[in-house]
């Protein structure tokens, strides 16, 4: 079985390409290396027990994707490529609705030309909308998204099940929470360009000492230490859930939503406590205001993965904070983003 993984060299994706050649999967990859690099790829390879057939290329060029698709007769399609900074989309909504989208839409035409009626859609909470109740269910009501990328998410949904249902595709759309974590060896993990927008990340560089202090955005929330409460998933479970899918697809026939979560919350100052505890390294934090569209908390019912897929999530946030840092720690600079491209 031949599974195609966009964004093959991005953080989730990456773990993936691992994860499935190691279940014996064949996997292409394809990425543009908008934010990554080939060093990534060189990782992928090290780590897992076949090689990556890996294509550089843009899902938005129909001719390029076509040429893969003819060559390699994909099955099934697992989809994580996208713009994914929250910030970066209020300020760039143009930018993030024209690639997000767009890619979308190109991929599945090159699909239904092949007959490849199998997707895997990397999809966020942030489609949920902030009037619901805790915790939240894939019948929770969705809309009413904070952010362009929410919206993107929310809209490629939409898209992807709405050709699924008339194709008679098989189209599993995973609604992340809080993932963090890395690759038990170290060697691939979360490197997000520029400065974080996100917590682990932020925590891991400032431990590593290439930022001087996290900014605690917020810690007046009606909770019990006035941070926000998240629900944060070990990206090794998250992966669980998406071979879960593959391997369950003729059960699961159809459109099916998930959450991928682990049900518990984690408030920000106990993430950076943890953090500091199971690591032996100090996080400098200071106080400061709340970020816009910020929710004081969320966190998953995650049971319909659980009696549809067979998945449970089996990491802990110990597990997670010691994995973030073993990462970080080798890797200080990340991967580096001038290496040559294979």
């Amino acid at each position: 079985m031949a599974i195609l993984v966009t964004g093959a060299s991005g953080y989730i994706g990456s773990f993936a390409c691992v994860r499935l050649l190691g279940e014996g999967f064949g996997v292409v990859g394809i990425d543009n290396f908008s934010n990554s690099g080939a060093e990534v790829v060189e990782r992928i390879n090290e780590l897992a027990p076949k090689k990556l057939r890996f294509y550089e290329a843009d899902l938005r060029d129909a001719a390029a994707l076509d040429k893969i698709f003819k060559a390699e007769r994909i099955d099934c399609v697992m989809h994580f490529a996208g713009l994914k900074a929250v910030g970066v989309s209020v300020s760039k909504p143009l930018e993030y609705y024209g690639n997000n989208i767009n890619a979308a839409i190109s991929l599945c035409e090159c699909m239904d030309r092949h007959d490849t009626g199998a997707i895997v859609f990397s999809s966020s909470a942030t489609v949920y909308d902030g009037a619901n109740e805790m915790p939240l269910t894939e019948d929770s009501k969705t809309g009413g998204c904070t952010n362009p990328y929410g919206w993107t998410k929310f809209m490629c949904e939409q898209i992807i099940a709405d050709i699924a249902r008339a194709k008679g595709w098989t189209a599993s759309i995973f609604r992340y929470f809080n993932v963090i974590g890395a690759h038990e060896s170290g060697r691939i993990g979360d490197d997000p360009s520029g400065t974080p927008n996100n917590l682990m990340p932020y925590i891991t560089q400032v431990a590593v000492g290439r930022l001087e202090c996290l900014p605690l955005n917020g810690t007046d929330y009606p909770t019990p230490d006035g941070t926000c409460i998240r629900d944060y998933i070990h990206i090794s479970d998250l992966i669980d859930g998406h071979i879960a899918a593959v391997k369950n697809a003729n059960k699961n026939a159809g459109v099916n939503f998930y959450n991928l979560g682990t049900g518990r919350g984690t408030s920000n100052l106990e993430l950076i406590e943890t953090f500091e505890q199971i690591n032996g390294v100090r996080v400098p934090y200071r106080a400061t205001k709340r970020r816009p569209g910020d929710l004081a908390v969320t966190y998953a019912d995650a049971s319909k993965a659980r009696r549809e897929l067979g998945w449970s999530p089996k990491k802990s946030v110990e597990d997670m904070c010691a994995d973030a840092w073993r990462w970080q720690k080798n890797n200080p600079e990340g991967y580096g983003r001038n290496a040559e491209k294979p």
